[in-house]
Parts: C-alpha cells; structure tokens; sequence
C-alpha cells in the first residue's frame, strides 16, 4: 500500500511539473516574441507602467510567504493557524487580481487599449502577458479554495500533505512567474 502511495505522488509531482514546464515555455515564448517586436519601428511603449503592479507584486509575494507558513503549521499539527494562513492567502489573491485590474484600469486611463486604434503592439503585448498570468493565478485561486475546503474538512494532516504540496508548488511557481514576466517588463520598456 505504501508503495502504492510513494507512486501515486511521485506521478502527481511529475505531472504537476509537465504543466508548469508548459506554461513557462509558453511564457519564454511570449517573452522572447515581446523581444523581437521591440525592433518594429512602430513598437510605441511611452505609457506610465502602474503602480499598482508593483503593489500587486508586494501582495503576491506576501501571499507565497502565508501559503509556505501553513504549510509549516500543518507540519506542526496546528491546523486552525494553518487554516487562518490558507484563508489570508486567499484574501492576498484576491487583492493581488483587484491590484492587477485597477493597474490595468491605469493603462487605460493614459490612452493605451488592447485592440484598436488607441492600441500598439507594445502595450497589446503587456495585456497578452499580464492577462495570461491572471488567468493561470485564477487556476491557482481555485486550487487553493478547494485546499482551504480539505484543510476545514480535516482530509490533511501531519502525514498526509500531498494535495497540499501540489498546491503550495504551484502557488509559488505562480508568484515566481509574475516576478520574472514584472521584471521583464520593469528592464524591456
């Protein structure tokens, strides 16, 4: 049974490591597009970036540091102080998307559209970035409810952690994402 058990995460990992190689190469492949249009002579990128980016960088990076501190609680046994930390990363999602959305609500503000004659590639491209990342964060934010829902039903504990793992991998690849795709657009434009 044990066996059974050590190969039945070991392929979970494995498979949560093929998804997450898949969206970093779609993010390398967007990024290096982002690159090579930089050379067009219509590539336009004069806008204020937001500085609600870089609040929302703030809370995304506080919200990794609640997820690993449950993470360590549930180690402990301490399942309440592990449930207030899942539940305060929750909030931290949600801000970090209200942050992302008022950023973008700021791009608007200065002229600069998706799609249309107020558009440019280079600010289209921001929108393709950020917004991607929005969606897989909102993956993530229903991954981390349906832990929250396991955590408040005890289906975890000190030994039986593996959906929980999965869940803290991908909450801290999310966030180790949006600061390389922030940091690339803080050093490209």
């Amino acid at each position: 049974m044990k066996e059974n058990n050590t190969r039945n995460s070991k392929s979970k990992k494995m498979m949560l490591w093929a998804g997450m190689i898949s969206m970093t190469m779609t993010f390398a492949g967007l990024t290096s597009a982002y690159v090579v249009s930089s050379q067009r002579p219509d590539w336009n990128i004069e806008f204020k970036f937001p500085i609600l980016f870089y609040w929302s960088t703030i809370v995304i990076i506080f919200s990794s540091f609640t997820f690993w501190i449950s993470k360590k609680m549930l180690k402990k046994g301490e399942i309440q102080k592990t449930n207030l930390m899942l539940f305060s990363t929750l909030i931290l999602a949600v801000i970090f998307i209200i942050l992302q959305l008022n950023g973008f609500k700021q791009i608007i503000n200065q002229g600069y559209y998706f799609t249309g004659p107020e558009s440019s590639i280079s600010t289209s491209f921001i929108y393709v970035l950020v917004m991607l990342h929005l969606a897989h964060l909102i993956s993530g934010i229903i991954v981390l409810i349906v832990v929250l829902f396991n955590s408040l039903n005890k289906k975890y504990t000190m030994y039986k952690t593996l959906g929980f793992d999965l869940a803290e991998m991908f909450w801290h690849f999310l966030g180790f994402l949006w600061l390389f795709l922030f940091s690339f657009l803080i050093f490209n434009y």
